[in-house]
């Protein structure tokens, strides 16, 4: 008897990336060590590495211990790197003034920040072989996309539009991440810097369903078995969940993270690029009210060290006033319990 074609698709993909569930961990840096990730991956699902700001030697540690935990597969997620931001020494003066007046003295020194070195990072990546690169905030070069096909690693490219879409396709990406305006954490937007451009997911999925030549996985607010089947009767292949692992017993939530998703703040995100300089779902805390949620931050990495001492010291108080508290649209999903329960609960939305 042969599968429809909604079961279809999610068993080609499970075929085409060793899964038994066609779910994936979303890459979230910070928040997605090794124990979450060996616990979806041990139950049928993927896990996953956020690397944003890890040096290269990080990545191969991570894959160590993650194949020490788990014979199951894992992507490394990594962002393309951005040209070098243009400094300005008056704005950053008084961007450290004003963080200034609510904390700790920042010190000049912060705005020196650097990313991690890109071209380290993916020979990183290279070497520890994940079943999946992952990229966010643009599409790799040939020369990169080759080295991955060379060493039998896939790649999956985050977008956030139809058009972005299409330039991961025509990149040569495995797989496209279609990521709808309710996903927590950072929009993966890079042909735009018009907000307004971002779907929702039921909007974005179908577009880019019906356009795509390669698997299509949904991303932004789903959080159970129901958001499942929605994605998948709008022809995505699986789908990729962060949110609703945030508060699982292996997440690496931290505590003020984790009581502010408890919490009745959590019904209340927005996009701000207060705490990077690039636009990221949140719930809305004490600085995105007073000075934002969008305001004149300083370029990533700067923003990131600049709000740090800030930060380190609310969140000693117990309070997340300066903290990114990333968190999706639909929290509903979000217990306390196993990550692989949640998994299945999930992963009942591609069977029923």
């Amino acid at each position: 008897m042969s599968l429809s074609p909604i079961l279809e698709r999610a068993d080609d993909f499970c075929r085409r990336f060793s899964l038994q569930l066609p779910i994936l961990l979303a890459p979230m840096a910070g928040a997605c060590p090794v124990p979450l990730s060996a616990a979806l991956a041990n139950a049928g699902s993927m896990g996953a590495m956020g690397a944003v700001l890890s040096p290269a030697a990080d990545i191969g540690r991570w894959m160590q211990d993650f194949r020490a935990a788990s014979s199951g597969p894992a992507q490394v997620n990594l962002w393309l790197p951005d040209p070098a931001p243009v400094r300005d020494v008056a704005a950053e003066a008084a961007t450290r003034a004003f963080l200034g007046q609510w904390g700790p003295e920042v010190a000049a020194s912060a705005a020196d920040a650097t990313p991690a070195d890109f071209e380290e990072q993916f020979s990183a990546l290279l070497a520890a072989r994940p079943a999946v690169a992952s990229t966010i905030m643009g599409v790799l070069s040939p020369r990169h996309v080759q080295q991955l096909k060379d060493a039998g690693i896939a790649w999956i490219a985050c977008a956030t539009t139809l058009a972005e879409a299409r330039a991961a396709q025509d990149a040569g990406a495995d797989a496209v991440v279609a990521q709808g305006a309710e996903a927590g954490g950072h929009r993966g937007v890079f042909l735009t810097d018009d907000l307004s451009t971002q779907l929702s997911t039921m909007a974005l999925v179908p577009q880019i369903v019906n356009a795509a030549k390669v698997p299509v996985i949904a991303a932004g607010g789903i959080a159970d078995a129901a958001g499942v089947a929605a994605a998948r009767a709008l022809g995505a292949s699986a789908v990729q969940v962060g949110t609703a692992f945030l508060l699982c017993h292996e997440a690496k939530t931290s505590p003020v993270h984790r009581a502010a998703i408890k919490s009745d703040a959590a019904a209340r995100t927005a996009l701000t690029n207060l705490f990077t300089g690039r636009p990221a779902r949140g719930i809305v805390n004490r600085i995105m009210r007073e000075i934002g949620p969008m305001g004149p931050a300083p370029a990533f990495p700067l923003a990131v060290s600049g709000i740090a001492p800030l930060r380190a010291r609310a969140e000693a108080a117990g309070r997340g006033d300066f903290s990114p508290l990333w968190c999706g649209q639909n929290a509903s999903g979000c217990r306390e319990a196993p990550a692989a329960q949640i998994v299945r609960e999930l992963a009942k939305g591609f069977s029923s």
